[in-house]
């Protein structure tokens, strides 16, 4: 073929043996017959995450500001009592994740952009407790634990992913919001991974905490836009983010590590200018993986489910300006993009339901939360 793309426009009817069969740059998405069956499940306007909840049902965030309750398919009901978020650009309401505890205390976390002073902006999270009814729900006291320093003007690379880890620490990735120095400096928290109690309070072990402050609460820096954070089977923490013109990227996250931007970059500035490679500084943290032209990341998943037992253990990064899915193959501290599935549009988020499928956000208004599942799998 003379190009990735060529087979952008064929058939969404292939069958799962050709999808499995098919190797290292597959342009096809998920099949809707011979194996695999495709179920939208809903539209929503401008959605950004899906979170599950213990019942089945699933909360999904709409950017400009609105949280909804996926209760069933085609039915879709209103969560009151969202902060006012900072909508516009890449900003809004952001992700949604549930505490490690919620069967007791129904606790929820929200990230989004939040207004400052003079045209300022920043992301924050927020939890309150979910109040659920058989038609939506509330949220009861929601209350900002964590806020992103300093705010400032622009509307790009709030970052702002959740993810719990299995001792219950709150994870929070805070993009360099386009300053690019401050992912470099120790007096902020932009560019950085943050490790943080689940009240919003910095952990007495964390790499910086003897830096106090604002500083106490990273766990990594040099970050640009990290929109996929997620732990994989063996509970390690990886992150994959935006680069500029060229050079999105993959990366195991470690303590007190540095990833280099914006020193060092697989891309370039946006005006053409270079940005040295990363294998110009070995003592700055190198990618997994990379990639140019970019696939503009957008969220990470790493499966566990039982509807495709070949792909346990495999990383699943949605992709916004080529509207793909990347299926990533990870040995050690390796990673390889094994098969990528072509949606036509922009996809905003990639999860792992409860029953085990592999569920596709699309982006924008109308954007539609299609269920992936094995016809040799019953569901819930």
């Amino acid at each position: 073929m003379n190009s990735i793309y060529d087979l952008a426009h064929c058939s969404r009817q292939f069958a799962l043996l050709a999808i499995l069969m098919t190797t290292f740059w597959s342009d096809i998405t998920f099949a809707q017959n011979d194996g695999v069956i495709e179920t939208v499940m809903g539209r929503f306007k401008e959605p950004w995450a899906i979170e599950f909840l213990p019942d089945g049902r699933a909360l999904v965030t709409e950017k400009a500001g609105a949280l909804k309750l996926l209760a069933d398919k085609d039915v879709i009901y209103d969560i009151s009592g969202v902060s006012a978020v900072a909508y516009g650009g890449q900003g809004g309401l952001g992700d949604v994740v549930l505490h490690p505890k919620f069967a007791d205390n129904q606790l929820v976390y929200l990230s989004y952009a939040e207004r400052g002073t003079a045209n300022t902006a920043g992301a924050a999270v927020a939890r309150a407790r979910l109040e659920l009814t058989s038609t939506g729900g509330r949220l009861i006291e929601p209350t900002v634990i964590w806020r992103q320093v300093p705010k400032v003007t622009g509307t790009g690379h709030y970052s702002h992913r959740l993810v719990f880890d299995a001792a219950g620490y709150l994870w929070i990735s805070s993009g360099e919001r386009q300053q690019m120095t401050p992912a470099q400096q120790a007096d902020n928290t932009l560019g950085k991974i943050l490790r943080l109690h689940d009240d919003g309070t910095a952990p007495a072990d964390n790499p910086f905490a003897a830096l106090g402050g604002i500083n106490a609460q990273g766990w990594s820096y040099g970050h640009r836009n990290v929109l996929g954070l997620a732990f994989d089977n063996a509970g390690r923490l990886w992150e994959v983010e935006m680069g500029p013109q060229g050079g999105d990227k993959l990366n195991l996250v470690v303590r007190g590590g540095n990833y280099g931007w914006p020193l060092v970059s697989n891309g370039n500035h946006y005006d053409g200018r270079d940005i040295p490679d990363h294998s110009t500084r070995p003592d700055l943290k190198a990618p997994a993986l990379s990639w140019n032209p970019v696939i503009s990341p957008s969220s990470l998943m790493f499966y566990s489910g039982s509807h495709f037992p070949a792909w346990q253990g495999n990383a699943f990064i949605s992709g916004l300006t080529i509207g793909t899915v990347s299926r990533i193959e990870i040995d050690g501290e390796r990673a390889r993009e094994a098969q990528r599935f072509n949606f036509n549009t922009r996809i905003r988020a990639v999860e792992q339901g409860p029953e085990g499928g592999i569920w596709v956000l699309e982006d924008g208004n109308g954007g539609r939360l299609v269920r992936y599942t094995s016809a040799g799998k019953p569901l819930p």
